[in-house]
C-alpha cells in the first residue's frame, strides 16, 4: 500500500532544485537590486508646477472664510482681486490667509477682475474660482491633473457624470443649453457645459486667449478663444453649490445676451470677414 507524505515531510525544494523561500527569509542585496523597474532613458520625471488661484470678489466678506479654508495645499499663490468692496472682504481675507495677495480691480465687471488677476499671476498654472462659495476649491487637484498630463485648458462641467448643480434655475438651465448648442455648432466642438467659470489653464497661453471682455461673458470668451486657437481642452466634473451668503451679481437675461454676442462675434472666420470690407475701402 502506497502512502503520501504530509506536506511538512516533503523536501523544501523548487522544481529547479533551489530551496523554497520561507516567510521569515530575507532577500540578499544581490536579489533586491532589480525589484524595482529600471528607468528607461526616455522616461520623463514629472515635476510639480506652481499654481496661482485667482479669486475675484466684491462684498464677499461672509463667504471668504469658507472658500479660503477649503483651498488645497497644491496652490502656491492666492490672488484676491477686490472690486471696491464696501464690506470687510479685504481684512477678512487677510485674517483667513495672511499670505494672500491683494490686487485692485481695474474697471467694473467680472471680466475686468479676472483679467487683472491673470496679469498679476506668477504661477505656471492659473485657476479661477468664484468667492461666493458656489465652487468647491477641493476640486482644484482634478483640474491640475489634466494640465499635468498635456492639456492646456481645463474647464469644469456640471453636466457630465460626477458633476451637477444645486443652484440651476429653469431660466439659467435653459439658457445654458441653448448657448452651449450654439457654441458647439459654431466652433465644431462637443462640450457639455458653457456658462460656468471654474477653469484652469497654462499661463503660457494667456496671450493666445486674448481676453478683452469686461463682464460675465469672459467665461464664454475664454472657451471660444481656446477652441479657436486649437488648445487642448478637457472637461472635469464639478458640482455647483448654492451661494453661501448674499445676492448674486449675475443677471441671467442681460448676461446671456452678452454671451450670445460674444459667441457670434468671436466665431472662427468672423474677424476676417469683418475686416475684409475695411481693407477694400483703403
Amino acid at each position: 500500500m502506497s502512502t503520501t507524505a504530509p506536506p511538512s515531510a516533503l523536501p523544501d525544494t523548487h522544481h529547479d532544485g533551489h530551496p523554497l523561500r520561507r516567510a521569515t527569509d530575507r532577500a540578499t542585496d544581490r536579489e533586491t537590486v532589480h525589484t524595482r523597474p529600471m528607468r528607461r532613458a526616455g522616461d520623463v520625471v514629472v515635476t510639480r508646477h506652481t499654481v496661482s488661484l485667482v479669486v475675484p470678489a466684491r462684498n464677499e466678506a461672509r463667504n471668504i472664510p469658507w472658500v479660503f479654508e477649503q483651498i488645497p495645499r497644491c496652490v502656491d499663490e492666492v490672488i484676491l482681486v477686490d472690486g471696491s468692496s464696501d464690506d470687510a472682504t479685504v481684512p477678512m481675507a487677510r485674517h483667513c490667509l495672511p499670505t494672500v495677495r491683494f490686487v485692485a480691480q481695474r474697471g467694473p465687471g467680472k471680466g475686468n477682475a479676472l483679467r487683472t488677476g491673470f496679469a498679476a499671476a506668477t504661477g505656471e498654472y492659473v485657476v479661477m474660482i468664484d468667492a461666493d462659495g458656489s465652487m468647491w476649491p477641493g476640486e482644484i487637484p482634478h483640474f491640475l491633473h489634466f494640465l499635468d498630463h498635456g492639456y492646456d485648458f481645463v474647464k469644469g462641467s456640471r453636466c457630465i457624470a460626477g458633476g451637477g448643480s444645486l443652484d440651476f434655475t429653469r431660466v439659467r438651465s435653459l439658457g445654458n443649453r441653448v448657448l452651449l448648442a450654439l457654441a458647439n455648432r459654431l466652433y465644431d466642438a462637443s462640450l457639455t457645459d458653457l456658462c460656468y467659470g471654474y477653469c484652469a489653464f497654462r499661463r503660457s497661453f494667456l496671450d493666445a486667449l486674448d481676453l478683452r471682455s469686461t463682464g460675465f461673458e469672459i467665461e464664454a470668451e475664454m472657451i471660444a478663444h481656446a477652441l479657436r486657437s486649437g488648445l487642448r481642452i478637457a472637461e472635469v466634473p464639478s458640482l455647483e453649490l448654492p451661494r453661501r451668503s448674499g445676492r448674486s451679481h449675475l443677471h441671467a437675461v442681460a448676461d446671456g445676451r452678452r454671451v450670445l454676442r460674444t459667441l457670434i462675434t468671436e466665431r472662427p472666420g468672423a474677424r476676417a470677414s469683418a475686416t475684409a470690407p475695411a481693407e477694400e475701402r483703403r
